[in-house]
């Protein structure tokens, strides 16, 4: 009864019956699994033992027992898939077992975690492990099928067979059984397949025996016989492609060689190779492309010469073009894009593995990762074409379908929307003919599409894309097409918009719109200053008047001092109750009879005048353009502008119908200020009549004013060929600094943060005070400035270095610096001069002038620049003495010191005329503190003699061994002898002693002592 109980708690039922006992295991057993699909069973046990059973339907029994691990054996299984059993242990591995021969194939170890459980995913190459510390996801051999096209054609392994797949039928044919190694191993598949299609040979390469190739000549009419069956010809290579028709390559790794063989597998020629290789792969006939760990090289076997050399990370696959003019070289995050001649074009960085790439016939490369199918244009565009449900390996391209091998071995199509990346490619080859199509054709659209077209300087196109207004407003304004502009203005009648279309309608000079906006935003303050620059003087008089009956007597006041109205300006003050101010106004401006009526109100309290001034009437300059619209430049009529007129807005509402390319718009209903009311509405001339006075009004009918004045429309033809101004071109001063690394020509052109980083990154230099000055220098040194007109703003015109009138304006060229070379050695000239005229102070400034201006030099070749670093290195020597000297004439009260510094000045390397000063000066000024030994060392050396042993004792009392080499540090001028520690400048190269690291350099005051810098560069051939 209580067997009975235990047995229905343990199964749930009485159904369930013991139908084997299996006996083996010395101890506990702790796993047991089932084959998926054979009688067979696996069973783990802590006597370290994993055990093979076998059962029919009388009896189950032992097979084998598989002894390896070296603790309690966890779990064990079958593997789906391959003839193996894997399974786990507290001895910290995972062992592979051969299900067949029972051997061990491989293991997988942890140094401090025990595993516990394995699973298998049910329908992937998966395996999952549990340890003391998580878990761990694996496969134990890659899946990626080796495949190589030729032509209509792919070949590629499958179940230990070699196929070819047609595109064109899309028929699959097997063509020929491969042999694969007697023992059962992991990662023995083929890795790359190469294919020679004149002579139907096969190189297929492998891991097996630790790299090797087979080489398969297949006949012609063997294609489809599952009986033929060659012996290929084998031999050891990690790495072999065919070079030509009946010729491959094979990489020797151990020897770093390649060698050329023959279809009979014989050695024809040996060649090595230019740099370290991992692996070749086919680069045109005769060519290869060597993998090294950071690099790819085009190497030619036949005149021994590197064609091309490119940095990459570690390359894993290596995909031509078929035109062989482009290569895509894929990592594992990462595509690099290069010509034939491996010149950089652009780099794609992605966040999950890259799988696979193909290239179509339009030069666009199409590849996969994980779970997404994706492009790249020739300009390193990118973008999402489709998901994928499982990985895939892209084989060809053909319009708009994607031919692909899953893992399975399983020729795919996919079928793609290619319309996204077709655009795009249109655009960027500007085949406008094709956009135009496409955009009739195609229902391309979309956020993304939209913000591309904007980045890519196509807002005119993206215009045409959109439908919500907020967008279709931004668009126009950045496009300039004012009258877009204006119609989604009107729709959202939302204030900022208008204040935005007011600021683009001035920039472009449509004063008319200009005008509309500022009404439709009650800006009045604006908008009669608009009046006043364009020339309505008479509008800004009615200006004046509005804003008098508002009660606002500030704008009223600003109105009358445009309009140079004094009366006006001495009522407003009067009204205002400012009878001071309104009483100096009218005296000064000699309107004496209001003068003494306003002197009469404020009595004692009349304010006084300046005695001797003369008075002038302030009256604005007269405006450039009086009355009229801004002239505009006129240009052709873009490809877009024309086609689209008539394409794009044939499902846009109707108030579009007409806005085409002109600068204005007739139908704006632009009024007139005499028809703005209070509230800022606009009323038609046609409702005049009713507009009730008592709704808020400014009851303006008893004004008087003057005839209406028509305000402007918007000037501009009307559809002709001529339309708006093109968009600014790139500064010069941006095109300078675009593809420079030269700190001069970024200051030349006023960027002076991308100089300072350059400095900093090129030289250490952390103190740029001293620089700003020369900053400035350069800046306004390579620009000049025009001014036009008096009241117009200056123009900044850049000034180029060989300008010639011949020159193309297209090219530009770089800037025309202050500082050259030459202006050096002048300066050094004059220095020389003040340091023989003992001027030390005068000396020291010119020295350090020359030191602080060299960053910014600029020279023209390599002779140039061992030239400046020369110079460098003479300026600190003589910065270095020269502050010694310095310190040492302030210090009076220690005369050791005194001679130790003028000792340590000797050891500059200072031209002969001011060397035979320094040695004169020490020589003289150890003889007078007694150091007799030193004097005469000094005097050896001025006189080329040797002093005498008797003298020499007394040198001892000065810290200066002149037997010693040494170096003084700029810091605090002690020495630093040969082979003691030191630090030096990253700049000027002066040497301090080890505690003086991080801190600024005190020779050219620039650079901190100890920083990492790249070097001093200050030409573009130092970049070649």
């Amino acid at each position: 009864m209580r067997l009975t109980q235990m047995n229905t708690d343990l199964f749930g039922g009485i159904d369930a019956v013991v139908k084997y006992v299996l006996e083996g295991h010395d101890r506990g057993v702790n796993w047991a699994s089932f084959h998926p699909t054979l009688p067979l069973i696996v069973s783990g046990a802590d006597d370290r033992q994993v055990k093979l059973w076998r059962m029919n339907d009388t009896k189950a029994w032992e097979v084998d027992t598989l002894r390896g691990h070296m603790n309690n054996v966890s779990c064990a299984m079958f593997h789906a898939k391959q003839d193996i059993i894997v399974s786990n242990s507290e001895d910290k591995s995972i062992r592979i077992w051969d299900a067949t021969k029972r051997t061990g194939i491989q293991t997988f170890r942890r140094e401090h975690d025990r595993f516990w459980i394995l699973a298998a995913h049910p329908e992937m190459n998966l395996l999952a492990a549990g340890h003391d510390s998580g878990m761990i996801v694996f496969k134990l051999e890659r899946e990626r099928p080796a495949f190589s096209v030729s032509g209509d054609t792919v070949f590629y392994v499958k179940d230990r067979f070699l196929r070819y797949y047609e595109y064109s039928t899309q028929k699959e044919v097997q063509v020929a059984p491969i042999r694969r190694p007697g023992t059962v191993s992991l990662n023995q598949s083929p890795r790359t397949l190469s294919y020679s299609p004149t002579e139907n040979a096969i190189l297929i390469c492998s891991d097996v025996d630790g790299g090797s190739y087979e080489l398969y000549i297949v006949p012609k009419d063997s294609a489809g016989r599952s009986d033929y069956l060659q012996e290929a010809r084998k031999g050891a290579g990690s790495s072999a492609v065919f070079i030509a028709r009946n010729r491959f390559a094979v990489l020797e790794k151990s020897s770093n060689n390649v060698l050329v063989k023959n279809l009979k597998n014989e050695i024809v020629k040996k060649t090595p190779l230019p740099v370290a290789t991992d692996a070749i792969y086919y680069a045109g006939t005769g060519n290869i492309l060597c993998k090294a760990e950071d690099r790819v090289v085009i190497f030619d076997l036949q005149q021994r010469l590197v064609l091309g050399e490119l940095q990459a990370p570690t390359v894993k696959y290596v995909v031509w073009s078929s035109d062989m003019e482009s290569v895509a070289l894929l990592s594992k995050h990462a595509i690099i894009i290069a010509n034939k001649k491996l010149v950089h074009r652009c780099t794609l960085h992605e966040t999950i593995r890259v799988k696979s790439g193909a290239w179509d016939e339009n030069g666009v490369f199409i590849y996969t990762t994980l779970n997404h199918i994706k492009y790249c244009l020739p300009n390193g565009d990118s973008g999402i074409i489709r998901t994928l449900d499982v990985p895939i390996y892209i084989t060809r391209v053909i319009g708009n379908i994607i031919f692909c091998i899953d893992r399975d071995g399983k020729n795919k199509l996919v079928t793609v929307d290619a319309s996204e990346y077709i655009f795009k490619l249109a655009l960027f080859r500007k085949r406008y003919d094709h956009v135009m199509s496409m955009i009739k054709n195609s229902q391309l659209c979309g956020q993304a599409v939209i913000s591309y077209l904007q980045q890519k300087g196509f807002p005119e196109v993206a215009l045409h894309f959109v439908k919500d207004e907020k967008t279709r407003f931004n668009l126009a304004l950045e496009s300039g097409n004012i009258q877009i502009a204006v119609a989604s203005a009107k729709e959202l009648d939302d204030k900022d918009h208008w204040y935005r279309l007011g600021i683009e309608a001035l920039r472009q000079g449509n004063v008319g719109i200009v005008e509309y906006a500022y009404q439709r935003t009650k800006n009045f303050d604006r908008l009669a200053f608009l009046y006043l620059i364009t020339g309505y003087l008479d509008k800004v008089g009615f200006m004046c008047k509005i804003a008098g009956q508002n009660n606002n007597f500030m704008g009223q006041f600003h109105n009358a001092l445009y309009l140079g109205d004094v009366r006006k300006r001495v009522e407003i003050l009067e009204n205002t109750g400012q009878l001071a101010l309104a009483y100096v106004t009218a005296a000064t401006h000699g309107l004496t009879e209001i003068a003494d009526r306003l002197a009469a109100e404020l009595g004692e309290n009349i304010p006084s005048l300046p005695d001797g001034k003369a008075s002038s009437l302030l009256i604005p300059p007269a405006p450039l353009m009086s009355c009229s619209d801004w002239p505009l430049l006129r240009v052709m009529r873009g490809i877009f502008d024309a086609g689209l007129d008539a394409t794009g807005r044939a499902d846009q509402d109707e108030d579009y119908d007409d806005a085409g390319g002109d600068w204005g718009d007739e139908d704006l209903e632009i009024v007139d200020v005499n028809n703005v009311v209070e509230n800022g509405d606009v009323v038609d001339h046609s409702e005049e009549d009713e507009v009730n006075e008592e709704e808020g009004g400014w009851d303006l009918e008893d004004l008087e004013l003057p005839p209406e004045t028509e305000t402007p429309k918007a000037a501009g033809p009307a559809r002709s060929a001529l339309f708006v101004a093109p968009t600014p071109g790139m500064p010069v001063s941006q095109i300078w600094t675009q593809k420079s690394s030269l700190a001069g020509e970024h200051a030349a052109a006023g960027n002076f943060d991308t100089a300072m980083r350059l400095l900093s990154r090129q030289l250490g230099i952390k103190n740029f005070a001293p620089l700003k000055p020369l900053f400035l220098d350069a800046h306004m040194g390579s620009h000049t400035f025009l001014r036009a007109f008096t009241s117009a703003p200056v123009i900044s015109v850049a000034v180029e270095k060989g300008w010639s009138e011949s020159a193309s304006p297209n090219v530009r060229g770089p800037p025309a610096l202050v500082f050259n070379f030459s202006q050096m050695d002048d300066k050094l000239k004059a220095a020389y001069k003040a340091t023989t005229e003992g001027k030390f102070p005068e000396a020291l400034r010119q020295f350090l002038s020359i030191l602080h201006t060299i960053p910014l030099l600029v020279v023209d070749s390599r002779r140039e620049v061992d030239e400046v670093k020369e110079l460098i290195v003479i300026v600190r020597e003589y910065v270095l003495g020269l502050k010694m000297e310095v310190k040492r004439k302030e210090m009076k009260d220690d005369p050791i010191r005194q001679q130790e510094l003028a000792a340590y000045f000797t050891n500059c390397k200072l031209q002969k005329v001011h060397m035979r000063l320094v040695l004169t000066s020490t020589m003289g000024l150890c003889f007078k503190g007694g150091n007799y030994a030193t004097a005469a060392n000094f005097a050896r050396m001025l006189l080329e003699n040797s002093p005498n042993e008797a003298q020499s004792k007394k040198a001892r009392q000065l810290n200066y061994d002149f037997r010693n080499p040494f170096v003084v540090c700029g810091a605090t001028f002690v020495p630093i002898y040969q082979g003691q520690k030191n630090v030096s400048c990253p700049y000027c190269g002066s040497r301090f002693v080890p505690s003086v690291e991080g801190e600024l350099c005190s020779i050219c005051e620039l650079s901190v002592v100890g920083a990492d810098a790249s070097g001093l560069l200050c030409s573009a051939t130092q970049s070649r």
